[in-house]
């Protein structure tokens, strides 16, 4: 699912979007059923956070590798491996992002009841949590990205393009 250039914020927002409504027609219609909607649990909120810090522990050995200060070698199939982890990761979080808004969303009508309250603010901070994954994944991304050769970087720089400009001429 990833693109030439990785997992892109925007694409983050979309699952987040479409994992919240999707979720939000299923808890309203799981409700009308007459069924309880489960509760959150703040014991979801240190294993988002493990995932997240668990990824960028991950991650830095591949940084200190791209950027040319491993002292240790790092097997390359391993560095495919925290780019697909980041990757989905930063899909992961956003889809339960989206999770989790469609619930407070639901909670929203009957916040003034007490309960509802506390239920919304572990909701907002497993939401946070969700974030947190995402903004691991997108940063452990940016460690395993190589860039191009200096040489073009440095050509495109001369002539004041972009790296979208190079695509455009080539495929004229």
């Amino acid at each position: 699912m990833s693109t030439p250039h990785g997992v892109r914020v925007r694409l983050l927002l979309a699952v987040a979007l479409v994992a919240g409504l999707v979720s939000w027609v299923g808890l309203t219609l799981w409700g009308q059923s007459g069924r309880q909607v489960p509760s959150a649990s703040w014991a979801a909120a240190p294993i988002l956070l493990a995932v997240a810090v668990g990824l960028v522990l991950a991650g830095r050995p591949v940084r200190r590798l791209v950027q040319g200060t491993a002292t240790k070698p790092v097997h390359p199939l391993y560095a495919a491996r925290v780019l697909s982890l980041a990757q989905a990761a930063a899909l992961t979080g956003a889809a339960v992002l989206g999770w989790y808004a469609a619930q407070v969303v639901r909670l929203l009508p009957d916040v003034d009841v007490p309960s509802q309250q506390q239920d919304v603010l572990v909701l907002a901070v497993l939401g946070l949590g969700a974030v947190l994954v995402s903004a691991a994944g997108l940063l452990v991304q940016h460690w395993c990205r190589v860039d191009d050769d200096r040489d073009e970087r440095d050509e495109r720089d001369r002539r004041g393009g972009s790296r979208d400009d190079d695509h455009r001429e080539r495929q004229r």
